[in-house]
């Protein structure tokens, strides 16, 4: 999935053009880009192939002519990227002053010690976290404190023929019966396509269903969960849907590749995917369905639509030197002007909401201007804040595959990823 994030921005950004302690007190450094004095930050994030990135610290060194960014890129791989980032921050080191981060990295480097509370800077400054998609923000939240902005965000979204289906199911059940229709009059092989190999894409799937219902792993102090009514609901749920004979018979091998390859080859009426789908859906190289799809949020189960987050935040290192100047990019980068440059010259879903009311940005992307795209992301929920996060996912994919599968029901797989969770936890 990591890969099709970048994937997603690339994607987006081809729709423009049709081309992605020292300081242990916690207080900031002296000297700021209005004092005079002339203060270089780096910033650490992974290659960017559009133009996103060299704009904004374009413009952000225009509006702050005392304060030049130094752009280190970072590995392309977020595993490497992520390993690079634990080994200098583990060494104390202040090399780097503001970097990117995955959206489930935030607790674990929180706990490690490694980033620096955003919360008095956010008061001083008077930023309201309302205007900002409520999961994205979330998702830079830990036990109570706010260390990481939201850059840009991914979710996940359904995506349908619109030639085929005049309207997308509202509900998961909607979903079931269209997709049965579907099947019976022969539109197309499948009617629906989802991830559900054993990995990380397998998870985002799961958290959506059970969501949907109202199930939860961790609730809001790190406590394991996931055994309720509304998670077996959820789950049973996405069982009936993976075992239904209108998805593929080994739609357990699929990941986002091979969904996404049989949707644009006209395989299937629906699909849950990332939203650089529209994208692919719509270049005419390899797609067979160009401009034959349309966008939803995904169905609402009894408490509603869920998305799972993806997407990239901004953390200031502990350790940096420059802990002040690093502030005003992130919050420039993530502030109204930041997060318009980054749609329009990167193809980034904006975090901030009203940035969907400028014209330019509807401009920059089909989807930024349609509201169902902007709904189905404004319902993300992030994946489990854990600093043992890896180690939740791993077992989450255990289980669910097994229950998928046929191999064991709803309820003992959650009883099963309860009692491994709890020790997980523990530790």
């Amino acid at each position: 999935m990591k890969n099709w994030k970048k994937g997603f921005i690339a994607g987006l950004a081809a729709t423009l053009t049709f081309s992605l302690t020292a300081c242990s007190s916690g207080e900031p450094s002296a000297g700021s880009g209005d004092s005079g004095e002339k203060v270089e930050i780096v910033y650490a994030t992974g290659k960017d192939v559009t133009q996103g990135t060299r704009k904004l610290i374009e413009a952000f060194e225009k509006k702050h002519p005392n304060i030049k960014i130094k752009y280190k890129e970072m590995p392309a791989d977020t595993g490497q990227n992520h390993d690079q980032l634990v080994t200098m921050f583990s060494s104390q080191s202040s090399e780097i002053d503001v970097f990117n981060l995955d959206v489930i990295w935030p607790a674990e480097f929180a706990k490690a010690g490694y980033l620096q509370p955003l919360d008095r800077y956010i008061e001083k400054d008077k930023i309201n976290l309302n205007d900002y998609i409520p999961g994205a923000v979330e998702a830079g939240k830990v036990d109570g404190q706010q260390f990481a902005m939201p850059k840009f965000i991914d979710a996940g979204l359904l995506f349908y023929r619109k030639d085929l289906m005049p309207e997308a199911p509202k509900t998961w059940d909607e979903l079931i019966q269209k997709a049965k229709e579907a099947k019976s009059q022969g539109k197309t092989q499948y009617s629906y396509l989802m991830q559900a190999k054993q990995y990380e894409g397998l998870v985002c799937n799961f958290l959506e269903f059970i969501s949907a219902y109202g199930g939860k792993v961790l609730d809001e102090n790190g406590n394991v969960v996931i055994n309720s009514p509304e998670s077996v609901k959820g789950l049973n749920k996405m069982i009936e849907i993976a075992k239904s004979d209108f998805v593929p018979s080994n739609i357990s091998t699929f990941t986002e590749l091979e969904s996404h390859t049989a949707f644009i080859e006209g395989q299937s009426v629906m699909i849950r995917n990332w939203p650089y789908q529209y994208a692919l859906a719509q270049d005419q190289k390899q797609s067979k369905i160009v401009d034959k799809v349309a966008v939803a949020p995904l169905p609402s189960g009894d408490k509603g639509s869920a998305a799972t987050l993806g997407g990239w935040m901004m953390g200031i290192n502990k350790y940096s030197k420059h802990k002040k100047e690093a502030w005003e990019f992130i919050k420039f980068a993530t502030g109204a002007e930041g997060q318009k440059i980054s749609a329009v010259y990167g193809g980034s879903t904006p975090t901030y909401l009203p940035a969907f009311d400028d014209e330019e940005v509807k401009k920059a992307s089909p989807l930024f201007a349609d509201k169902n795209y902007v709904n189905g992301i404004s319902a993300a929920v992030p994946r489990p804040v854990s600093p043992v996060y890896p180690k939740i996912s791993e077992v989450i994919q255990i289980e669910v595959s097994k229950a998928i599968t046929g191999k064991q029901s709803a309820e003992d797989t959650l009883k099963n990823i309860e009692t491994q969770l709890k020790e997980i936890v523990k530790k």
